[in-house]
């Protein structure tokens, strides 16, 4: 223990450049703190990067063989892989690719970029695209953008041109996102019988409007004094220079797009829609936040700049936030910041009230700030967030323990030894060094408690080594600090003349204690046969009983519903009942929810990919000092089940934002608890997971528990007559190339100054309003026959699965 006795020594010999230093780290501190990161709770996320793949006219098997099989072998035997699940749904295939806690995420994402590379994709169908750099928490922000008089149509255009570049540009965000409205697209919707009437084909229509829609470069050529550059243009800008695209030509009369087929603007298939406070669609921007960044800072920039773009924006239309991270994130470190000064003041009060002088308790009181300081700093070095975990574990009675052996030791050697002709510094010295020991020691014990913890891996070491590594900062500090600035500021601010004398309390507690030490010592057996019998009590029949949870149940302000309706549910179908549910949320709940939104089916980039018969029902609420019909979260959420109850054809699970992410990103399940069950079978499947559904149910205290829609969607299946086409000489292309314009084939772009719109072609609506329609149309043969669709391929419908996941 020399080399203890020498920092105490260096330290009373240096004071004032202790005290400096003292002061210099708590600078440091204070930057650190004014860097920290901050949010609700340690971000848990593996490290993962999601694969999407959209094909808007492939069903679920289709996508499952064409498209996710072949990218699931491309990624398999990455360095790093932990594990790869899957989802394949109608026109849409994601990866979700999971790497080893470590792994460097823009390292993972350029080896899944060279192995994308290889796999082959069917023609049409647009490249893999990774999705954003963010977290599965990294989903910070939530704006609708609404419009009187203005259709879904211009509101997503205004939205993806006017709205989504400048957000983009907020520092520290990975993606903007949209979902719902219409995206614009040019549509040329060729007319079969107008193509029998003229004798052209589908593959003429089609060639003649990717001939007649491009521009070229000519180089340049060079003049006297200078040089020319060469374009050709023939770029179609509008829907009346489309009309006038020449197919054919008979007999010198020019047969063009408009007279076989007519160019009007429509959308996309759409894959999802969201609606909003029961006034029906809007369309809706999230915000995701870049990983590694502050969520709190993030959020703030991206409010700031939405509010800075309304001024840009056409007069009817209006951008309103709906939810945004801050609110939590404010409202959970209003909360730690005032339990860490009422803590601290109830430390200084307990303190005086023990030690008996004022001056002793402000003394020890210092050690607080400083090791709080210093705390953040390795908070900062660690990358770890101030958050309700990582500072509302902080106990400043374990923080002050050995600053209080220091300074009552001091106490005692200054009125024990004030008459023994010792220099005051010497006294001092004496009694820090008879202490330090068990001062150092009492820390080192307690931090030994925390290392267990950091040993913990995946999502319990991201969720408890950053409070287990801030209690050890702190502690750390404190242990310092009692060595060297407890007995520093001892000699400075301690009274000259020091009386010993017990406090009141002490009194009392010695009066309490010293009865029952002598009744325990004169009856052990006793004392241990107790002892011994409250741990059988204790741990044999209390503790089995107990619940047992994760971490307590953070309540966010927020409810997420998870709605399921019945698969092959029309998507104007969900519209309007996620409308109707908003309307009586709203109408139930007039004091309680502040607003209400609806997302159904699959954003534009699919970062939460679900099919069109699921919704997520969002409901963000008032403060709590303004509720009528329930006094806590859990009770609102009981009573807006019951007025939801009663609505025909859905099943409702409830939740909250955050914690649906949590449960989804480490599962793939949105819920607390899910069983996933393997095979080929889907028929074998469903059967068993309608027993493990019941077996479920039976279970006490089990909620909201339902099987996942895997079957049960409506096809219509198109399936080409390989004798048939040859008998009449009819290719297969010609048959499949209607089939594909039943949604729409892409034929290219149209410009509109630096807009960019899709081209596609598609059947007028009477062409495809039933499968009778469909295969009622004619298609012309190398003869001159007409011929049914129904002549040369089967049309029926069939039911297929709605959902095809996979784990790897």
């Amino acid at each position: 223990m020399d080399f203890l006795n020498h920092i105490i020594d260096f330290s009373l010999r240096n004071r004032v450049l202790v005290i400096l230093g003292v002061l210099a780290s708590g600078v440091v501190g204070v930057l650190s703190l004014r860097n920290l990161d901050v949010d609700a709770f340690p971000d848990t996320t593996p490290v993962q990067v999601q694969i999407n793949t959209v094909a808007p006219a492939l069903g679920p098997e289709e996508v499952e063989r064409q498209i996710t099989f072949p990218i699931e072998q491309a990624i398999s035997g990455l360095p790093g892989l932990e594990h790869l699940r899957s989802i394949s749904k109608f026109g849409l295939s994601q990866v979700v690719v999971i790497f080893e806690d470590g792994v460097d995420i823009y390292f993972a994402r350029q080896l899944i970029n060279e192995r994308l590379a290889s796999v082959e994709i069917p023609t049409g169908i647009s490249r893999p695209q990774m999705g954003p750099v963010a977290t599965g928490l990294g989903e910070v922000f939530h704006y609708i953008v609404t419009g009187q008089g203005t259709d879904v149509t211009e509101l997503r255009t205004i939205h993806d041109w006017v709205i989504k570049p400048p957000m983009r540009t907020v520092r520290g965000t990975a993606e903007i996102n949209s979902w719902g409205g219409y995206v614009k697209q040019y549509q040329i919707r060729i007319n079969p019988d107008k193509l029998i009437k003229h004798g052209l084909t589908f593959e003429q229509v089609v060639e003649a409007v990717q001939k007649n829609n491009f521009n070229v470069g000519g180089g340049n050529i060079s003049q006297t004094s200078g040089m020319l550059l060469v374009q050709g243009l023939g770029r179609t800008t509008n829907i009346d220079q489309l009309r006038q695209i020449v197919v054919t030509a008979k007999d010198g009369v020019p047969i063009r797009v408009s007279n076989v087929a007519d160019v009007v603007i429509g959308h996309e298939i759409r894959r999802g829609a969201v609606t909003a406070n029961g006034q029906g669609e809007v369309v809706l921007g999230l915000g995701f936040m870049l990983m590694g960044e502050n969520s709190h800072e993030v959020t703030w920039a991206l409010k700031n700049k939405l509010k800075s773009l309304e001024a840009s924006l056409p007069p009817n239309v209006q951008v309103k936030s709906v939810y945004d991270r801050t609110e939590l994130v404010d409202f959970v470190i209003d909360t730690v910041q005032k339990n860490l000064f009422e803590g601290g003041l109830l430390v200084i009060a307990v303190l005086f009230a023990f030690l008996g002088s004022l001056r002793a308790a402000m003394i020890v009181a210092v050690a607080i700030p400083c090791s709080m300081l210093f705390a953040f700093f390795g908070m900062y070095r660690f990358g770890i967030a101030a958050s309700l975990l990582s500072l509302g574990a902080i106990d400043f009675g374990l923080v002050v323990d050995s600053s209080v052996v220091m300074i009552e030791n001091c106490v005692r050697h200054l009125a024990h030894d004030s008459n023994s002709g010792k220099s005051r510094l010497a006294i001092i010295r004496d009694a820090a060094v008879e202490v330090r020991k068990p001062t150092m020691f009492g820390e080192l014990i307690i931090m030994i408690v925390y290392l267990p913890i950091l040993t913990l891996e995946g999502i319990e070491g991201k969720m408890f080594r950053p409070m287990a590594l801030t209690v050890i900062f702190a502690l750390c500090a404190s242990m310092v600090l009692s060595l060297t600035l407890m007995p520093v500021l001892a000699s400075f601010f301690l009274p000259k003349k020091v009386e010993e004398r017990e406090p009141f309390l002490m009194r009392v507690a010695h009066a309490i204690h010293y009865p029952i030490l002598q009744f325990a010592m004169h009856h052990k057996l006793a004392v241990m046969g107790f002892a011994a019998s409250v741990l059988i009590l204790a741990f044999g029949m209390i503790a089995p009983n107990l619940g047992s949870e994760f971490v307590p149940r953070l309540s966010e302000g927020a409810i997420a519903i998870g709605v399921v309706r019945l698969a092959g549910t029309d998507l104007d179908e969900s519209i309007r009942f996620n409308t109707e549910m908003e309307r009586v949320i709203l109408k139930t709940f007039p004091d309680e929810v502040q607003n209400v939104w609806s997302r159904v089916g699959t954003a534009e980039v699919a970062t939460d990919p679900m099919g069109v018969e699921l919704t997520d029902t969002f409901i963000t609420l008032k403060p709590r000092s303004q509720w009528k019909k329930a006094h806590t979260q859990a009770e609102l959420t009981e009573a807006i089940d019951r007025a939801l109850r009663d609505m025909p054809g859905q099943r409702l699970a409830y939740s909250q934002p955050i914690e649906m992410r949590i449960n989804e990103m480490v599962s793939g399940v949105r819920s607390d608890l899910g069983v996933k069950l393997f095979g080929d079978d889907f028929t074998v499947l469903v059967a068993k997971a309608q027993e493990i559904e019941a077996i479920l149910n039976s279970i006490k205290g089990a909620a909201d528990v339902n099987v996942e829609q895997v079957t049960g969607q409506p096809m219509l299946q198109i399936k080409v007559n390989q004798d048939q086409i040859a008998r009449y000489g009819v290719s297969a292309q010609a048959v499949l190339d209607l089939v594909e314009s039943i949604g729409s084939k892409p034929l290219g772009e149209v410009v509109e100054g630096q807009l960019r719109f899709p081209l596609i072609v598609r059947l007028p609506e009477e062409f495809r309003a039933s499968p009778q329609a469909i295969g009622a149309m004619l298609i012309a043969t190398p003869s001159g026959e007409q011929l049914p669709l129904s002549r040369l391929a089967s049309v029926e419908i069939v039911e297929g699965p709605s959902t095809i996941t996979r784990v790897m």
